[in-house]
């Protein structure tokens, strides 16, 4: 994403909910695909929920980590979040240009510099804490008893789905076909 796009740009445009008379084959029976569904599902209502800010999860994650962790490193946001270093530098391209974040020289070392909220930006993140958890709150409410234990299960399943991902050998993964 460039420092100009907008979530506009980058917001999905249906819920991905089954359509009557289409076949899904497979898809119907992956975790994978309906963890999908519900992603797009979540990520709307979680736009609808902050669209006054123009702030995505992976933007809203970036300031709570930059607030919590002050003189956070790039190379380390970008780590937190499982992004590349170039995702990570747009975002904090992004957040900068807003006056939400600024760069700081690190104190330990004059080549390095670190991540810090602006006043604003922590003016900003206060009003968005409070939207995001009355958000969080009414999805875990919509689920009754099974929303905690989905939310461990979903943390269980990221760590399952990294150690396979790291486990697995080299020979097993699918090679490009020359055109």
């Amino acid at each position: 994403m460039s420092k100009t796009d907008s979530l506009r740009d980058i917001t999905p445009e249906g819920l991905m909910l089954p359509v009557p008379g289409v076949d899904y084959g497979l898809l119907d029976g992956l975790l994978g695909y309906a963890l999908r569904r519900a992603q797009n599902a979540l990520y709307l209502d979680f736009y609808r929920a902050t669209a006054a800010w123009d702030i995505s999860p992976q933007r809203f994650a970036a300031l709570v980590l930059i607030a919590r962790n002050p003189g956070l490193r790039q190379g380390l946001l970008a780590q937190a979040m499982g992004l590349h270093r170039s995702g990570a530098l747009r975002l904090t391209d992004w957040f900068t240009a807003q006056g939400w974040a600024e760069r700081r020289d690190a104190p330990e070392d004059a080549r390095a510099w670190g991540l810090h909220l602006t006043p604003a930006g922590r003016r900003l993140l206060a009003k968005l804490e409070a939207a995001v958890a009355e958000h969080d709150r009414m999805l875990i409410a919509a689920l009754g008893d099974q929303g905690a234990a989905l939310k461990a299960g979903l943390e269980r399943l990221a760590w399952a789905a990294t150690a396979q991902s790291t486990e697995a050998p080299h020979h097993n993964k699918p090679r490009r076909q020359k055109p």
